[in-house]
């Protein structure tokens, strides 16, 4: 985790650096085949060079961002989730409860979408 650590201990609220170290500990956890990358200020997952998923935070929200295509395939159990959603990402409230179960669905999502994927980024 120690890649993550100064975006993590930069954030205001302790209780905010203890909710996002708990996020990526647990997925690091679920999903030790990912890579830890820290891009555009921003912790993210990467599996054999291609993104996964990645985080943001603000004064109101963490920002969870899976692409577009994710969020298109997923839009429905993000909105029964309660969250806020865009076309790239969805917002959880810090005072909202993290749905890990959805969170393991849209990750193993991406890793099987984009197994044979060599780009970053889908075009």
């Amino acid at each position: 985790m120690e890649e993550f650590d100064t975006f993590i201990n930069k954030l205001d609220s302790v209780e905010h650096q203890d909710r996002v170290r708990e996020l990526l500990t647990w997925i690091e956890d679920s999903f030790p085949q990912l890579e830890k990358q820290f891009k555009w200020n921003q912790p993210m997952f990467a599996d054999h060079g291609t993104f996964i998923i990645g985080f943001s935070t603000s004064k109101n929200h963490l920002a969870v961002a899976p692409e577009q295509v994710t969020m298109n395939h997923f839009a429905e159990e993000i909105a029964a989730a309660d969250y806020e959603a865009t076309k790239q990402l969805f917002r959880i409230k810090w005072n909202q409860p993290v749905n890990y179960d959805l969170l393991r669905t849209i990750i193993q999502f991406n890793i099987e979408d984009k197994a044979d994927y060599t780009k970053f980024w889908r075009s």
